[in-house]
């Protein structure tokens, strides 16, 4: 398995370069400056997630930072999910999971909808017709724990992607 920092030498400087683009290079390491708000987050993540199925859970933090586009948050999360004995087929078909829904439960597609639409507030509101289809899936204390899951991802893809959080390094079990 090669890692971000496996590189390989052309054979001659005129030969096309297999070697990986360089990484972004990360802009603040926010959590070691702001330990205390680094540690309220990690708190409110695990409250957040009581109560979910932790393959629902992983599923929902994957869409949302596919959405944001934090590649940190992809990382840790794919990772979670495989440990979670997540299918490596329904993570790759994620991104498509509209095109896909038949590897998916009707509360996982409940799930994944409510999740593009808190994350993705363009008109400004989750339509009705989202949140009533979650809401008739989910017992409300699930929902509850679901819509938290949900915003505390998408606060955790704020700092990824703000501070350039660097993936490839992370191993499940780990916090950021």
């Amino acid at each position: 398995m090669t890692t971000q920092t496996d590189t390989h030498t052309p054979a001659s400087p005129s030969a096309p370069s297999d070697a990986y683009a360089p990484a972004v290079p990360q802009r603040l390491a926010w959590a070691k400056l702001a330990p205390e708000v680094y540690k309220a987050m990690i708190r409110l993540d695990t409250e957040a997630k009581k109560g979910l199925d932790p393959k629902l859970y992983e599923l929902v933090k994957i869409r949302a930072s596919q959405l944001n586009h934090c590649a940190f948050c992809l990382d840790m999360h794919t990772k979670d999910a495989l440990a979670a004995g997540e299918s490596v087929q329904r993570i790759v078909q994620l991104d498509a999971w509209e095109e896909s829904r038949h590897f998916y439960t009707e509360k996982e597609l409940a799930a994944l909808e409510l999740t593009e639409a808190v994350t993705v507030l363009t008109d400004g509101f989750v339509p009705d017709e989202v949140y009533d289809k979650a809401a008739a899936l989910f017992e409300e204390a699930e929902l509850a724990q679901l819509i938290a899951a949900i915003t505390v991802i998408n606060a955790w893809n704020r700092f990824g992607v703000t501070c350039r959080l660097t993936p490839g390094n992370y191993r499940p079990g780990q916090h950021g």
